[in-house]
């Protein structure tokens, strides 16, 4: 784990960020990203409270106290995020981020510590930014995907590539993967998710082909004997996330997709989507395969293409049906 333990931090922010990763199990990026928002913050107020004249991102916190954290208003918030909007010129979605790690911070000063008594961000209202639906592939590019990775010499690619289309695995699932975690008797398989989740993900006819076929190969491999991940590299050791990223940039280029924007994590929308599209799944049974905490993150999944609207109108059953008497003219 990271050392959070930083001489240039309070003792109140170093004791936070390990209460993130090891209390909450967040993950590394998202610590990582709420130090970051939190300390900038920090740094505002120290500034604003002490006029030390300094650069905001030069400004030492190291001595920051608890009676600092204790006189932050809710206008001192809203302060900071019109700093955050006017002078660091952050996007809609950014002040967002911050206005949520701020809130954490906050909650865990006064529900954990309890070194406030009041939490200034309790009342703190900022509009949601608009979801913009997710990037991902129609039915016929990921065929084309598909075809482009088979192709190739590597059973490998192509199964990492079938899982990902058909059960939106996340990149660290896939390479968290280990070979017991697949279960062919009952066509299933394990996979850790955020906050060491455990869940258990079904494998439909085209899974359980690319699988076998890769790990026939595999198990011919007995340099790698030993290795207990399901996908490994070329020396022989667990297949990292950047060389999978790689892997799939790669093919990409191959099917002529390149250019779209499609990602590792856009593979996971589209496997989403064409389930809900065409698999008859619904929310809740998306939310568990993909392991949401919450259904409202699913329903971005449900957004339905202009092509696809027009089909389900055009095949109402009364799609047909018309006056059949005659205007009369008057």
């Amino acid at each position: 784990m990271k050392n959070y333990n930083n001489e240039n931090n309070p003792e109140f922010l170093n004791d936070y960020l390990v209460h993130l990763k090891v209390v909450k199990m967040l993950s590394e990026r998202t610590v990582n990203e709420y130090y970051l928002d939190t300390r900038l913050f920090l740094k505002y107020i120290y500034e604003s409270f002490h006029s030390t004249g300094k650069n905001i991102d030069d400004v030492d916190i190291s001595h920051m106290s608890e009676d600092d954290l204790r006189k932050i208003s809710i206008s001192d918030i809203y302060n900071f995020i019109f700093y955050a909007s006017d002078d660091r010129h952050n996007a809609e979605r950014a002040r967002y981020r911050k206005v949520s790690a701020l809130r954490s911070f906050f909650k865990y000063l006064t529900k954990v510590m309890h070194i406030l008594k009041e939490d200034p961000t309790k009342d703190i209202e900022i509009p949601s930014p608009k979801k913009s639906l997710p990037k991902f592939l129609s039915l016929s590019e990921s065929m084309r995907l598909l075809e482009a990775s088979g192709s190739k010499d590597s059973l490998r690619d192509y199964c990492m590539i079938t899982i990902f289309l058909n059960c939106g695995v996340r990149l660290s699932e896939l390479v968290g993967m280990d070979i017991r975690d697949i279960d062919f008797a009952e066509r299933r398989m394990k996979v850790l998710g955020k906050g060491n989740k455990e869940r258990m993900i079904y494998l439909n006819d085209a899974c359980i082909d690319a699988l076998n076929k890769y790990l026939e190969v595999r198990r011919e491999n007995k340099k790698a004997a030993e290795e207990p991940a399901l996908f490994i590299s070329q020396m022989n050791k667990r297949i990292s996330k950047r060389r999978v990223q790689q892997i799939v940039e790669g093919t990409l280029r191959e099917a002529g997709l390149s250019g779209k924007g499609i990602t590792t994590h856009k593979l996971r929308h589209t496997a989403a989507t064409l389930m809900y599209q065409y698999g008859d799944a619904d929310v809740l049974t998306l939310k568990e395969l993909l392991g949401h905490a919450s259904v409202s993150t699913t329903e971005i999944y449900t957004h339905l293409s202009d092509d696809n609207v027009r089909s389900a109108v055009e095949s109402n059953p009364l799609a047909n049906v018309k006056n059949g008497k005659e205007h009369d003219s008057e």
